[in-house]
Formats: structure tokens, C-alpha cells, sequence
């Protein structure tokens, strides 16, 4: 998901809330899961009155590792990115902070798409480094977020080096 902040009172600065989709709210999780858990425990006992006795006792192992793991990958949808792009820099913090934000002199800073695995994935780059950005994102939300960033850093580049002066 990618959501544009409005700019405040300076319009000459962008920013980007990446965060990967998320189907479910906490309690449509814990319903997932009790679903799951219940259908489980069920096979396992219908399993147990044709005569497959350690049926329920695979079932109570399988339920919590089951439940563990989905709330694992519910809590990765938590991780994000914010990027702001202003005349000075492009910075790309990871939220919550788990790493130093990486940031960019906005002149120098090239958008690139790389093609790995058969997904495109958005590269900024500048002064030899580079950093992706938005890899939790879809296919074509990455896209849409490489366009925004050209614009943006186009918009920028414009506003300080008006043509025909």
C-alpha cells in the first residue's frame, strides 16, 4: 500500500508511506484461526473414530504452530518504509526503525527498476550506493511507486533549474 502524505507548509517536499497489505484486522485473525483450529480438531477426531487414534494428538501439536505462524506473518504487515524526498535529500526509513535510515543527496538520486526472480524491484541509487525500496510491495505498486519517485525528483530538479533563464 502506498500512501502520499499531503505536504505541509512546504510544497516542495514529498512523502511516501509504504506498508505491505494486510487482509485481516486483529480480530478477523484470531476468527481465521479459531476456524482453522476448529475444523483441525475436528478432522483429527472424525481421523480418531475411524480408528486413527494419534489423529488429536498430531491435531494439538499442529493447532499452535499453525496459530504461532500466522500471527508471525500478521505482525510482518507492521513493517514499512517512509520516504521523503526534499531539495536537499531522499531519505528511507524502515518502520519501526530496525536499521539506520539511508539518505541520499536528491540531485544525484536515480530511480532504477531491476528485473530479479521475475519481479521488477525499485532501486534508488546515488554516489555509488543503492538502496530498494517498497519490496513488500506488489508488482504493480512498485511500479506506480517508481513513476511517483521520477516525478517527483523531476518536479524537484525543475523547480531549481528553471529552463529559459
Amino acid at each position: 500500500m502506498i500512501q502520499r502524505v499531503p505536504a505541509g507548509a512546504d510544497a516542495r517536499q514529498f512523502t511516501w508511506l509504504l506498508a505491505p497489505n494486510r487482509a485481516l484486522s486483529r480480530d478477523e485473525l484470531r476468527k481465521a484461526i479459531g476456524v482453522l483450529a476448529a475444523a483441525a480438531m475436528l478432522t483429527a477426531l472424525l481421523a480418531a473414530w475411524q480408528g486413527n487414534v494419534f489423529a488429536p494428538l498430531f491435531a494439538l501439536l499442529e493447532v499452535p504452530c499453525v496459530a504461532v505462524a500466522f500471527v508471525l506473518v500478521w505482525r510482518a504487515g507492521d513493517h514499512g518504509e517512509r520516504i521523503t524526498l526534499d531539495a536537499r535529500s531522499v531519505r528511507v526509513e524502515s518502520l519501526p526503525p530496525r536499521a539506520a535510515a539511508v539518505a541520499f543527496p536528491s540531485a544525484w538520486v536515480r530511480v532504477h527498476l531491476r528485473d530479479w526472480g521475475g519481479h521488477q524491484h525499485v532501486l534508488l541509487a546515488a554516489s555509488g550506493r543503492e538502496c530498494e525500496v517498497g519490496a513488500f510491495l506488489g508488482d504493480e505498486e512498485r511500479l506506480e511507486l517508481s513513476k511517483e519517485l521520477r516525478y517527483a525528483l523531476t518536479a524537484l530538479s525543475d523547480t531549481k533549474n528553471p529552463r529559459g533563464s
